[in-house]
């Protein structure tokens, strides 16, 4: 899987810092429409016509897409050049954004998201590639804090954003808000990007194919499980059997065959293989949060949807502000030092919302998250840097490709994992509970308000009152989880080498 390498001019025709600030709005687009729909999806099931078991398409096949379309970023940039799939993906991204906006049932909506997520896939790992190769090593720290700001915020931002465009507009608007920035990043990408010289390269096709079926395969597993009961149901066990022999044929193919998707130089390199693990549980830890809170929020204490958004705010702060931080020490702190930090705060995080109780006010919702935010935010940047600091210049934007997909197959699982983990905590809890519910334990039932109220009555106040307290036991025993899951991955950070700190840039050629 040779490739020529980029040819070394004067001097890059853009600076650093521009070409790094147009593909982390690329970038940030995207990212953001990963979840900006989420808090919509009440509002579009009656425009749409949707079933509440199949509105959730609208976010699966987004994801599906991106996936599935992310690995072949490398393929395509080799083929067509970086800076020309850049401009296609920013163009078909917008013009699939519109299309999602009109869209007037929901084959339509499926069909444009699915064009919208596989446009889009290409532009975080060729922004990735880009921002690595414009600025020398020592500076890789603070280009990938500014860049991961796209990456990382976005997540957190999009439920905000798309709450407030739903509450004010219109549930359309969730995708007409991407013109006037796809429109952008176009203009500005076509005039400062250079272009990246390569050799076009044969296309692994059967190990596409087989990794496009087992994501595919793996992805509808995790979304449709919840809904059917895991392994009860022959659907689920099918997409499971099938992921895992895509994926199985898969690791032998690239393993086995010459000019496979993967490059065989990738998995001999400890620091991508160990990143490509520490980005999977990140994704895992910030997806999977993510996507519980809010819920937790509306549901248990009553917070309004702008409120909801707006509590999610100190995450992204705090995930800024450590993000920023870390770019600007890591050249004078071992990098392993850094995610060491990053993995204790998310851990506190953790163990600060293990803490949470019904009659709690804001605080340690903004605290908690301030600190999650703060310590991936730690960890991302030097993960970033040590994990293709080693790596050739010819593999970046293969390998980022992978980083990418790893990272949303984290957030999918993250999602599954906290969403089914809830469920059976909170069944089992409603259980416990009730168990303990007697007339003697309820004395008040058959008193003069029980004789009031009626049986019916005193029942249905009861069981929402289980219900709300087994759902809260439920969300503490996935935080408990996630504590765990955090204090696990530290052992990881053993297979992490410092690199030697290398000459200048590769610039790039226009």
């Amino acid at each position: 899987m040779a490739t020529a390498a980029p040819a070394i001019p004067d001097r890059a025709p853009a600076s650093p810092l521009v070409i790094t600030l147009v593909v982390m709005l690329g970038t940030f687009m995207t990212v953001l429409d990963s979840t900006i729909a989420n808090v919509a999806l009440p509002h579009m099931q009656p425009s749409l016509g949707a079933a509440s078991d199949t509105i959730s398409w609208v976010l699966t096949s987004y994801i599906v897409a991106t996936a599935i379309a992310t690995p072949v970023t490398g393929w395509l940039a080799a083929k067509i050049g970086r800076r020309q799939l850049f401009l296609y993906s920013v163009a078909g991204f917008t013009i699939a954004s519109m299309a999602c906006g009109v869209a007037q049932s929901l084959e339509q909506m499926v069909l444009f998201r699915m064009v919208q997520g596989a446009a889009g896939a290409f532009l975080a790992p060729l922004g990735q590639s880009y921002v690595l190769d414009v600025w020398p090593q020592a500076k890789h720290g603070k280009a990938m804090a500014w860049w991961g700001v796209g990456i990382m915020v976005g997540p957190i931002l999009g439920p905000v954003i798309g709450g407030w465009l739903t509450e004010s507009f219109d549930w359309r608007w969730v995708f007409f808000i991407n013109l006037p920035f796809g429109i952008l990043t176009f203009l500005w990408a076509a005039a400062v990007l250079p272009r990246v010289e390569s050799a076009a390269r044969r296309f692994d096709l059967l190990g596409f194919g087989l990794l496009a079926v087992g994501v595919g395969a793996l992805q509808l597993c995790l979304d449709r499980g919840q809904q059917l009961d895991w392994f009860a149901s022959w659907e689920v066990c099918i997409e499971a059997g099938i992921a895992a022999a895509a994926l199985w044929a898969f690791g032998v193919h690239v393993m086995t065959a010459n000019n496979a998707l993967i490059d065989r130089r990738m998995l001999k390199d400890r620091n991508v293989m160990t990143g490509f693990a520490f980005i999977t549980l990140v994704g895992l830890l910030l997806v999977g949060t993510t996507a519980l809170l809010p819920t937790m929020l509306q549901n248990l204490f009553g917070y309004p949807v702008i409120a909801t958004g707006m509590l999610q705010m100190p995450r992204g702060i705090g995930m800024m502000m450590a993000m920023m931080g870390a770019g600007q020490i890591l050249g004078h702190v071992d990098a392993r030092a850094l995610i060491a930090g990053g993995l204790v705060m998310s851990a506190v995080s953790m163990w600060l919302m293990m803490q949470f109780s019904p009659v709690m006010d804001a605080t340690p919702f903004m605290v908690s998250g301030f600190l999650q935010g703060a310590g991936l935010g730690l960890i991302f940047v030097p993960l970033n840097t040590l994990a293709f600091a080693t790596l050739p210049p010819d593999l970046r934007t293969d390998a980022a490709g992978f980083y990418m997909l790893l990272r949303n197959l984290g957030g999918s699982i993250g999602i599954s994992l906290t969403v089914g983990v809830l469920a059976r905590q909170a069944q089992i809890s409603h259980a416990d509970l009730g168990s303990h519910l007697t007339t003697a334990g309820v004395p008040w039932a058959d008193a003069g308000l029980g004789k009031a109220l009626g049986s019916d009555a005193i029942v249905a106040m009861l069981d929402a009152t289980v219900n709300k307290q087994a759902a809260m036991i439920a969300y503490l025993d996935v935080f408990t989880l996630m504590f765990w899951i955090t204090i696990a991955s530290m052992p990881l950070l053993l297979l992490l080498r410092r690199p030697k700190m290398a000459g200048p840039a590769v610039h790039l050629a226009d």
